[in-house]
């Protein structure tokens, strides 16, 4: 299914994409010497319910996503080669030697997003910063592309830095959805809205495209993509890993990708 919005061209933009952040899977089996839950059976029945794609984003403390996982998702992806896999992470950290690493055994990787957060941040809550950290992300994104990868930096609903997002060698980037979320259902929920809608519209009238992440979940998203254009991917894993623990994955995912319907 297309949706009603348009790509810079005029063309028609083609649906949002789920992909499932699995951080949270590996987060409680970390708890425990088990093994369970297990991040691979979690990506496979996401798969199955029609999830577009995995992201991970592995840490240096390794509190939750660990190398093996990594490879371990990146092999079951083989399987599943219209789905992407998304890695996620701060580039000055562990991100480029573990996208490396699957390089050099020939496994699937589609996309980073670059994410700059530190070494000890409990979540990611902020966007790159320009023209700050320009010219250091300028190396790292051409590294990315020589390896052939798309790149997303995960950035605020700031307008004015969405072409030097662009000039840096970004492909998309990623807004930073925290704001909208923590405004829904009040007064500022409107006003929240339409500023992602407006730092859409500029990434968009530069060239990039645009994915969306943190604190999407049910109740929030289809008015998200209703009011953002060209949205061409959402990650959600907290809201959604949440949700599977009452409904179940398949279930889950399945009621995500109807909300991503309704949005369009």
């Amino acid at each position: 299914m297309t949706s009603m919005t348009t790509t810079p061209s005029g063309g028609p933009a083609a649906r949002t994409v789920l992909s499932v952040n699995l951080n949270k899977v590996a987060l409680v089996r970390n708890t425990r010497h088990l093994g369970i839950p297990s991040v691979t059976r979690a990506a496979t029945l996401c798969l199955q319910a029609g999830a577009n794609g995995i992201t991970v984003h592995p840490r240096p403390d390794e509190r939750h996503i660990r190398g093996d996982d990594v490879r371990d998702l990146a092999v079951l992806l083989q399987a599943w080669p219209e789905r992407e896999f998304n890695i996620e992470g701060n580039p000055f950290q562990n991100l480029m030697d573990c996208v490396h690493d699957l390089l050099e055994r020939k496994l699937p990787v589609h996309q980073v997003t670059f994410v700059p957060d530190s070494e000890d941040q409990f979540t990611s809550d902020h966007g790159w910063n320009f023209p700050a950290d320009a010219e250091r992300l300028r190396p790292l994104i051409a590294q990315a592309h020589a390896w052939g990868l798309r790149v997303s930096l995960f950035m605020d609903a700031d307008l004015t830095a969405m072409a030097a997002a662009k000039a840096v060698g970004a492909d998309r980037v990623e807004l930073y959805t925290e704001p909208y979320a923590t405004a829904w259902g009040t007064p500022q929920q409107d006003a929240q809205l339409a500023r992602f809608a407006q730092a859409a519209q500029v990434a968009l009238a530069v060239g990039l495209g645009v994915n969306a992440g943190h604190d999407l979940n049910r109740d929030n998203l289809s008015a998200f993509l209703q009011a953002v254009p060209g949205v061409a991917e959402v990650s959600i894993g907290h809201a959604l890993i949440a949700d599977a623990l009452e409904l179940g994955y398949s279930a889950t995912v399945q009621d995500y990708l109807r909300c991503i319907t309704q949005g369009h």
